[in-house]
């Protein structure tokens, strides 16, 4: 399958997870986090063969996820949500920023950063509502939400660089993640981290299992498939598609409403893009003309 074609699907499974998230928000995070990523873990055990990967390899992959989920959800719990929302969204520019640092070959043009800038001021409306207030006091919040994304963003551009590992290694990743978590819940939480494991309701579990199995799961081996093949410049312009579909998918299963402020962010992601996968575009277009 095509790069981009795994990216989008990566994109697109991640646009449920603020709707699945919202049905398990009387989980603790931590639990949550841990029992999706041990589903997303448990869906590679037919590759498990393909876990056995090197100890930098199964570093950058572990730091990669479970230290992006560590380090966000602890902002969440450190500052506003829709401004470390905003802060994380960060990651797709940090891609396309740092690619020239940590791979060969690859230079910014003008159109990768116009495509990233563009998106991310699409992401600052859609996820601010235009309105945004960044409170000092707030800053080690900030300060966290900035490193997970710097972290996920340096993750899935190592993940281009380490020496070739199979995409079926990511499940070992995703399932010692949901184990470091789950470790930590119930090492913090004490008596009462019992008592909310028993607490997840049947409905809970479901959604919890559909976390597992889409956006905390099987997008992350889309996204290192797509990662390996693919221009990370252009995936990363893409990638700000991703909040521009959680909102329509609040919109039309969620029951949100959408205000001008997302209209005119969905125009400054569509355009951000477009310019920076311009390159793919014209691709696109030679290849339809030779074959015309």
């Amino acid at each position: 399958m095509p790069s981009t074609l795994l990216a989008a699907l990566a994109i697109l499974v991640w646009s449920s997870l603020a709707l699945l998230n919202s049905r398990v928000g009387a989980v603790p995070p931590f639990l949550a986090v841990g029992i999706a990523l041990c589903v997303g873990g448990l869906v590679g055990l037919l590759r498990a063969r393909e876990w056995k990967v090197p100890l930098r390899t199964f570093a950058v992959g572990l730091g990669g996820i479970f230290g992006y989920h560590a380090l966000l959800f602890v902002a969440f719990r450190l500052a506003p949500a829709v401004e470390v929302n905003l802060i994380n969204y960060l990651w797709p520019l940090l891609i396309v920023l740092l690619s020239p640092a940590i791979l060969k070959g690859f230079h910014l043009g003008p159109r990768h950063v116009a495509g990233a800038l563009l998106g991310f001021a699409g992401a600052l409306l859609i996820v601010s509502g235009g309105r945004l207030q960044l409170d000092a006091a707030n800053l080690p919040g900030y300060l966290l939400a900035s490193a997970a994304a710097l972290v996920w963003a340096c993750y899935s551009l190592l993940t281009k660089r380490l020496p070739p590992f199979p995409t079926g290694a990511v499940g070992g990743f995703c399932l010692v993640s949901g184990a470091l978590a789950l470790g930590l819940f119930f090492v913090s939480g004490g008596a009462d981290a019992a008592v909310a494991m028993r607490g997840i309701d049947v409905q809970e579990w479901l959604f919890l299992v559909l976390l597992g199995l889409g956006p905390m799961g099987g997008a992350f081996y889309a996204w290192d498939a797509a990662l390996k093949r693919g221009d990370p410049r252009i995936i990363g312009a893409l990638s700000y598609l991703t909040p521009l579909l959680s909102t329509v998918n609040l919109v039309l299963l969620g029951g949100k409403s959408l205000s001008p402020a997302a209209g005119v962010a969905m125009a400054l992601i569509v355009a951000g893009a477009a310019v920076g996968s311009l390159d793919l575009i014209r691709g696109a277009l030679k290849r339809g003309s030779r074959r015309r």
